[in-house]
């Protein structure tokens, strides 16, 4: 990404989380502000990522760092697979049959019982748009202004 790009994609984070804060204020649960509040660090660490990769940008055109070009190549893939999970996110490694659900320890996901042995990993479900509220639309906001995906789901 450009310097422009990022300028413009740090205006529209820094927009969308003010919305989502303000919006926050018409929560009538814990559970919605709870959504609210993930989505607010999920913003915030896409703010982060872009203010790294906007200094890495000057230090690129400053010529100060010869690593600065590679560590922004770095940055704009890792941010190119950065997404916003509000509720669980669950990693399979299927070589070795396990499962961790938002970054815990790794769960054997084999099981036997009488008829053999079988792996059972847990499934995603996503929310309702009634579990969501008034966050749907500025969920989607944030996607297609930013490209930046956003899960709500739940492992179970």
């Amino acid at each position: 990404m450009t310097t422009d790009q990022n300028l413009m994609l740090y205006t529209k984070l820094a927009g969308l989380r003010l919305v989502v804060l303000a919006n926050r204020f018409g929560c009538d649960s814990d559970f919605s502000r709870e959504l609210h509040d993930r989505l607010v660090e999920g913003l915030d660490a896409a703010i982060a990522r872009i203010q790294v990769m906007m200094a890495l940008e000057r230090s690129v055109l400053a010529g100060e760092d010869e690593f600065a070009e590679y560590q922004l190549e770095g940055e704009n893939e890792i941010f190119g697979r950065f997404a916003i999970h509000l509720l669980d996110d669950l990693e399979i490694d299927f070589d070795t049959h396990e499962y961790r659900i938002n970054g815990g320890g790794w769960i054997n996901a084999l099981a036997s019982d009488d008829s053999g042995a079988g792996v059972q990993f847990p499934t995603l479900v996503g929310l309702t748009d009634e579990e969501f509220g008034s966050l749907v639309s500025i969920i989607m906001d944030v996607t297609l202004e930013t490209d930046i995906p956003v899960h709500a789901v739940r492992a179970i």
